[in-house]
């Protein structure tokens, strides 16, 4: 028998949906936004933003009319961060690959359906793609990290996801259909590192590579990105190269600092 939601979880499902997409981008979201890609109304999403602001969860800049994250929000994300270290682990990572290509860089996590942004690490390259910051979130499958960690997901999972793959990557669906994204997995899986062709956005292309948890699992990713003449012929495989050795490097060290916290 197919249980109904008790109104408690409903409530908390919409805080945490408005909260990731206020997360999104340093300069927060306009109301109209909120309301559009919650999919929630003007009023419910109005009330619950106040309520939010009260709490110091959120803040609402008068300047522009955007809210945007609040001072509680950074507590809460400073106490995460001592749990989970994972800045100073993946930094390194980041800095090598940054100044070996270049390139800027990123550190992206998996969580649930979707891959979000965590770590950038700028290139000396003066040209620049500003697809990926901190907080971006993007569908699995979707973009170079996504696309690197599901096509090392189990293929059961994998063909859950592209059973309703336009409800899945939404937006994003027209510039990536399922054949292309299949092929782009297929790909990824022989290469171990994908090749996003500027499918996010024309010209500016990103490569990606798998970092698995204990479990064998890919549960995050490297991946860096720039303008389509630095992603040509013989260049992508030195990139993939470097971006393999860089995420058996963090398997590794993340792995380790599993095992430590454990026995302490």
């Amino acid at each position: 028998m197919n249980q109904v939601p008790v109104q408690g979880a409903q409530v908390v499902s919409r805080i945490a949906g408005l909260l990731r997409i206020v997360g999104r981008k340093p300069e927060g979201s306009p109301l109209v936004e909120l309301v559009r890609d919650s999919g929630l109304t003007r009023p419910t999403v109005h009330r619950l933003l106040t309520s939010l602001a009260a709490e110091g969860l959120l803040d609402h800049d008068p300047q522009n009319g955007n809210w945007v994250l609040g001072p509680e929000a950074l507590l809460m994300g400073s106490v995460a961060a001592a749990r989970f270290p994972l800045e100073d682990l993946a930094r390194p990572s980041l800095r090598r690959l940054a100044e070996e290509t270049g390139e800027s860089a990123f550190f992206s996590i998996r969580r649930g359906a979707e891959t979000v942004c965590l770590l950038r690490e700028e290139g000396s390259f003066p040209v620049r793609s500003f697809v990926l910051h901190e907080g971006v979130r993007f569908p699995l499958g979707v973009a170079s990290a996504g696309t690197a960690i599901m096509a090392f997901l189990p293929e059961a999972e994998q063909e859950q996801i592209l059973g309703d793959w336009a409800g899945h990557a939404g937006k994003y669906s027209n510039g990536h259909p399922e054949d292309v994204v299949r092929d782009n997995l297929r790909q990824t899986r022989r290469r171990g590192y994908s090749v996003n062709p500027g499918l996010v956005l024309e010209g500016s292309w990103g490569m990606g590579a798998a970092v698995f948890d204990q479990a064998g699992r890919p549960s995050w990713a490297l991946s860096l990105t720039g303008i389509e003449p630095r992603f040509r012929g013989d260049r992508r495989e030195l990139l993939g190269r470097l971006l393999l050795e860089e995420a058996h490097r963090l398997t590794v060290r993340l792995g380790s600092g599993s095992q430590r916290r454990r026995q302490n």
